[in-house]
């Protein structure tokens, strides 16, 4: 009974680790002392930093993600 418990355990922690944590993040892009908060809803953080780069290079803002 141990044995089960101890590898269903270690399933569980597996399975979790593989699973990607989604969230809002909020990317902040600043230019000439105005603020602008950009909202990423229910995404990856790989996500939302790959979307937030993208406003750095579209425009002369200074982006980053918090």
């Amino acid at each position: 009974m141990k044995k089960i418990t101890l590898v269903l355990g270690v399933l569980a922690l597996v399975a979790i680790s593989f699973s990607s944590c989604k969230k809002d993040y909020v990317c902040t892009c600043t230019t000439s002392g105005t603020s602008v908060d950009i909202t990423f809803s229910n995404t990856t953080k790989a996500d939302a930093k790959a979307a937030c780069d993208l406003y750095n290079i579209a425009s002369t803002t200074n982006c980053s993600l918090k």
